[in-house]
Formats: C-alpha cells, structure tokens, sequence
C-alpha cells in the first residue's frame, strides 16, 4: 500500500526543516487529486513570524517542486500551528503538560472525545486531567486526533 501524500510530504520536508531551524509540527492535505492544497505547518523556539514564513515558503516549494511529482498544480499553505496546534508526537504531550487539550481516540468504553489538561505521559499513555477532577490514562496508539485548546482572555 502507498503512502498518502501527507505522508510523503511529511518524510521529504522533516529533514529539511530541521536542517533550517523548524520544527515541522504537521502535514495537511486537502482538496483534490488534480490540484491539491498542501498545508504545512511549523514551529521554532522563538515562534513564528511573517519573515520565517515567508523563508520557509521557498525551500518548501522548491522540496515538493522537485520530489512530490505534482507537475506544479497544488496550493501550498506555510503557517504557524497557532492555538490549537496539533498534538502528533508523544513528546509533544511532554512538551504541553499543563495546557489543555482536546482528543478524539478509537472508542473504548462507550466514548472517544476528551477534553482536560495534560498531566503527562506514563508508560506510552497520555495523562490527561478531566473538568471533573478525575484523571484517564489514554494509550497513544489510540488517539487518532488531538489538539491543544487555547484559551483566550480578551480582558
């Protein structure tokens, strides 16, 4: 079975992201066979802005011009994972314990969406702390979508 073209994506363009500075956080496509759109999304310690986008845009191109054989016809989207970055890797759950989050898993248990903050990870498990003061340990192999939940104060 082949690879999706995320997933392609995702294997040419991780390299090259750490090799300029970036953390390449997820790879997105939608749309079409015949022109897809391709959303990449990066980070780096110091955040992102414009100027980093901008340059990211150019090698990114010239990587799927040149190994994705699209034959030019995709649109490409470069940004920030912004508030609710996408959660991939158990690390990343290392990473944001003490924020909130938002998981969709495999249904076990008559349910598969939580919402809490992040305790940690055990074991290969996420630790996640519900709005009703209980805590669940998910296993990492089930989630199949997750993402930070940010909150806003507009006060």
């Amino acid at each position: 079975m082949g690879s999706t073209l995320a997933e392609k994506v995702e294997a040419l363009l991780a390299p090259e992201a750490e090799r300029h500075g970036y953390e390449l956080v997820a790879v997105e496509t939608a749309g079409g066979h015949h022109q897809p759109v391709i959303r990449v999304f990066l980070d780096r310690e110091e955040g992102i802005d414009i100027d980093a986008i901008c340059a990211a845009n150019e090698w990114i191109a010239d990587a799927v011009d040149s190994s994705c054989g699209l034959d030019g016809k995709y649109t490409l989207e470069v940004s920030s994972p912004g508030l609710d970055r996408p959660l991939r890797k158990l690390s990343d759950y290392e990473r944001f314990a003490g924020m909130r989050a938002k998981l969709k898993t495999k249904p076990a248990d008559g349910r598969s969406s939580f919402t809490g903050t992040i305790e940690g990870v055990e074991a290969g498990d996420i630790l996640l702390g519900l709005e009703d003061g209980t805590s669940v340990h998910i296993p990492f192999g089930s989630v199949v979508k997750a993402r930070l939940k940010g909150d806003v104060d507009f006060g």
